[in-house]
């Protein structure tokens, strides 16, 4: 065991003794809400349980579109052309350091893309990494490898499908009264935040490389995952013929990228869910081999989004409890009383990476935190973008330490959790300086 892991154990320890399922925080968070809003707001517990009823729809539309970036993305990362070039850059590495910092950088990239492909990308990536190392008989790490690929995950809320930065810049949001819509040049393209992005993507590379133990082996076992695509059936009726013409996916995929390219002509770089999701609509139905064969990659991308929709409503309720009592002024006047305008953004990264243990959702957290926070950066002037991306940041920070975004990374690398976290836990450390440094000069 080196130092690395010394130092993550009692953390691994306590998450394998402790650590409860996501939906059991949201369940438990709710409970806690209920009781701050009879506690501190003096609501009757009749009228708390109504203000939460109704509100238990208030993100339908937000749920749908959350779907839908999570499906879409991953049926990207399994189209033959994303394979075949991840196979080509697994090749590129010729040491064990170059294959952990390419690892790292490939997930960093897609995970700026959208969440989903980073997480997707990454644990293919690594395999593919793998494979080709144990080809040529050099040692590398696979847990570090995997790991490698989460530590690139942390970058995902300062790309193209950041949830918060989309929510806002959404025309109809629930906090357009009180910030209007904010643009994501102002977030997420703003130029401090893409330079954010590329320094921490490098930074964490470069730390996995640095972290490669100098004697290790990787097991065949560990390196083999899921085979090839599966070869397309043949037609043997006309419906069979028609649902295996390329051409049809094509032009569809034509006509949803034709949508786009009329919209950004028209509007400038403006973006929404609903643009990002159009997007790798487009892009999947392009690079699929058929109708039938996109199908496919959406119905076994659906079966990753059941444990995450499940907590969309109870999220809502939770914010109509906040927004619908005196609790969400409540909460904010303590931010305001322990915070300065330059310290605010900062103190909302670090509320937003604890609160990331109840709400493993940027979307969801957003929707419970970004009311308390607009509500006192308006009380104290902060600009709005860098409460949005303190609390984005804060979200992706402890998604590290944070096991529920390790499903589908680790299903398709096929290793356990307990063994790539106390290499996270390394990159949580070191990412947490960059993150709340940045904020705080940000902020001055």
């Amino acid at each position: 065991m080196n130092v690395f892991e010394r130092a993550a154990r009692p953390f691994v320890v306590f998450v394998e003794r402790f650590y409860p399922d996501a939906f059991v925080f949201a369940i438990l968070l709710t409970l806690v809400t209920f009781a701050m809003t009879v506690g501190l707001a003096d609501e009757t517990p009749a009228a708390a349980v109504e203000i939460w009823g109704l509100g238990l729809t208030g993100l339908l539309s937000f749920i749908a579109q959350i779907a839908l970036t999570l499906i879409c993305a991953h049926a990207v990362a399994h189209t033959d052309l994303v394979g075949a070039a991840l196979d080509r850059l697994a090749r590129l590495p010729r040491s064990a350091g170059q294959g952990y910092f390419l690892v790292a950088a490939v997930a960093g990239a897609g995970s700026l893309i959208a969440w989903s492909l980073g997480l997707v990308v990454g644990g293919l990536i690594a395999l593919r990494v793998a494979r080709v190392a144990r080809q040529r008989g050099v040692d590398m790490h696979y847990p570090l490898l995997v790991a490698s690929a989460y530590g690139g995950f942390v970058v995902w809320h300062m790309g193209y499908s950041s949830s918060s930065a989309l929510f806002v810049a959404t025309p109809g949001h629930t906090l357009e009264a009180v910030t209007g819509l904010i643009p994501v040049t102002e977030t997420i393209f703003a130029p401090w935040n893409l330079a954010l992005a590329a320094v921490t993507v490098l930074a964490v590379a470069g730390l996995c490389a640095a972290m490669g133990p100098a004697r290790c082996r990787t097991y065949a076992g560990q390196a083999d995952g899921p085979g090839g695509a599966r070869p397309a059936a043949v037609a043997e009726t006309p419906g069979q013929w028609l649902e295996s013409r390329r051409s049809l996916s094509l032009v569809m995929g034509g006509v949803v990228l034709w949508f786009l390219w009329l919209w950004f002509a028209e509007r400038g770089f403006s973006l929404t869910l609903d643009i990002v999701n159009w997007s790798f609509l487009g892009l999947g139905l392009v690079l699929a081999r058929s109708p039938v064969h996109y199908v496919g990659l959406i119905a076994d991308a659906s079966r990753t989004v059941g444990p995450i929709v499940l907590q969309y409503p109870f999220y809502a309720g939770i914010m109509a409890l906040m927004t619908g009592t005196a609790l969400v002024s409540i909460l904010s006047g303590f931010f305001v009383s322990v915070s300065t305008p330059e310290t605010l953004s900062f103190w909302a990264f670090l509320a937003a990476g604890a609160l990331n243990f109840f709400i493993p959702s940027g979307g969801g957290q957003w929707a419970v935190q970004g009311p308390i926070f607009i509500d006192a950066a308006r009380e104290l002037g902060v600009a709005y973008p860098h409460i949005v991306m303190a609390v984005a940041y804060g979200d992706q920070w402890t998604n590290l330490i944070q096991p529920f975004w390790t499903i589908p990374l680790l299903a398709v690398a096929g290793l356990n959790m307990r063994a790539i976290m106390g290499y996270c836990f390394v990159v949580f450390a070191a990412t947490g300086v960059l993150f709340g440094g940045t904020l705080l000069l940000l902020g001055a």
